[in-house]
């Protein structure tokens, strides 16, 4: 891309990436104001129109075209492509991107971003159409990219020019979880500061979505050792931390309820052919009857168990940053995936 398109930044020092993953960015059709609008306020320059026919929609002007995100942090610098598309049948696109064909195009992705418009007067078929675009999107991350254990950062930024109800906003933080997806609300408005923070300190905006994207490993290859080279803060925890699988809600670190976990429990001793038995006042017995259970497991087991316990500490590695409640939702909703896939 041309340097009209590089936005410099404060952080130098990092290794550089070569081929970094792909981000897609993706809004309906008649949403392109925003996209244009989100893509601009993320890299500093607005999106160059691909060229068309005279008779061609001006709002149709983005689909195919690519823009550059250049990141710089401690850890590394990389110019990353964005790609822009602009959907009308929402469940046509996922299909067409769940096809065989697509595979190359998601393996090469880091990050996928969906746009929807906020406006308080819209009507609620228009709502309906960003939900359903919600949807499909995390249908795409869910079935073509892994799901929680995809090593990318998946956003959808809900774009308005005015505040929004926090019932509004509950929402859609509902309907983004649901999908695998961090919602983010930006509020369009030339005085709105960079560096704005919620009541818990959290960055907000376009800030948390650059956040949320400096964060992410974007090394193409994926080649062992290139996350130890990168080092991205991952070297505070305690010698054996990795080894230990113990099943501690509170250890998972973002707001498991006691009963959700021991519903997981539960379904995981009766998938390896235990019987358990749970009830009102018999957590000693049960506590007992786990310690036989484990002392019983082959290594197909231990194997699924593990499994299990990565799956969800991923999603908390996902949720980190975001606000108590949503890590809560996002949390129980990780739980009965993994109960469902017992």
């Amino acid at each position: 891309m041309s340097a009209q398109n590089e936005k410099p930044s404060a952080k130098t020092g990092g290794k550089e990436i070569p081929h970094p993953r792909r981000i897609l960015a993706v809004s309906l059709t008649e949403s392109a104001e925003q996209l244009s609008a989100v893509i601009k306020d993320l890299t500093g320059t607005h999106p160059s129109p691909q060229p068309t026919g005279p008779e061609q929609p001006e709002h149709s002007s983005l689909a195919g075209t690519t823009h550059h995100l250049p990141l710089s942090t401690q850890y590394y610098t990389a110019s990353v492509p964005i790609w822009l598309d602009l959907i009308s049948s929402p469940s046509d696109w996922s299909s067409s991107f769940l096809s065989e064909e697509a595979k190359e195009v998601l393996d090469v992705l880091g990050g996928v971003i969906v746009v929807v418009d906020l406006h308080p007067t819209q009507p609620p078929s228009t709502k309906q159409q960003h939900q359903d675009l919600v949807r499909h999107v995390g249908k795409v991350v869910k079935e073509g990219l892994g799901g929680w254990d995809w090593d990318g950062v998946s956003l959808a930024v809900g774009v308005g020019k005015q505040a929004v109800e926090d019932e509004e906003l509950d929402e859609w933080e509902d309907v983004c979880a649901e999908g695998g997806l961090e919602f983010v609300h930006f509020v369009q408005s030339t005085s709105q500061e960079k560096d704005k923070r919620n009541e818990y300190g959290e960055r907000m905006g376009i800030a948390r979505v650059l956040e949320a994207l400096e964060a992410n490993d974007w090394s193409g290859g994926g080649a062992t050792g290139e996350e130890q080279e990168l080092d991205f803060g991952e070297g505070d925890k305690e010698e054996g931390e990795d080894e230990d699988f113990d099943f501690n809600p509170k250890g998972l670190g973002f707001g498991f309820d006691r009963e959700d976990f021991e519903g997981l429990k539960k379904a995981i001793w009766e998938q390896i052919g235990e019987e358990t038995e749970v009830g009102e006042g018999s957590e000693a017995k049960e506590k007992e009857r786990g310690k036989e259970d484990e002392e019983n497991l082959d290594d197909d087991d231990i194997k699924n168990l593990e499994q299990m316990m990565l799956k969800l500490q991923a999603v908390r590695d996902m949720s980190a940053g975001l606000p108590e409640q949503q890590r809560k939702r996002m949390a129980k909703q990780a739980v009965e995936e993994v109960m469902r896939d017992l």
